[in-house]
């Protein structure tokens, strides 16, 4: 019988508590929000992304993870500029085959025997 009223007091007390914590909570009200935590964009916007920029690439954690539209930016950031430079590659690599196609050309016409004079 003393331990349940003891249990009694005790769950009694825990109410109080948190009612007066509750009510009594002042006049400023509830907390403010806090501004959400942002990626601060550590992709150069004036040159291309390099290696040790994605390395050191680093986002907020929320409740769950990431936020969504911190990675979507970064990885269309990523994919654009990937793009960019693939679209570069085939350039460079088609100037180089038709630069060597010329240059093939070039020495098969400067290997033709010349003709001879006599026959």
């Amino acid at each position: 019988m003393v331990m349940f009223l003891f249990l009694v007091i005790a769950l009694a007390v825990v109410v109080a508590a948190v009612t007066l914590a509750v009510v009594g909570g002042g006049d400023s009200g509830p907390l403010p929000d806090a501004a959400p935590e942002r990626v601060r964009d550590v992709l150069p916007p004036d040159r291309p992304v390099g290696r040790g920029d994605v390395e050191g690439l680093r986002f907020p954690l929320v409740v769950r993870g990431y936020r969504m539209a911190d990675v979507d930016d970064a990885l269309g950031r990523l994919g654009a500029e990937l793009a960019e430079r693939d679209a570069r590659i085939a350039d460079l690599e088609s100037a180089l085959a038709g630069a060597r196609a010329a240059a093939a050309q070039r020495h098969v016409v400067m290997d033709k025997p010349a003709p001879e004079e006599g026959q």
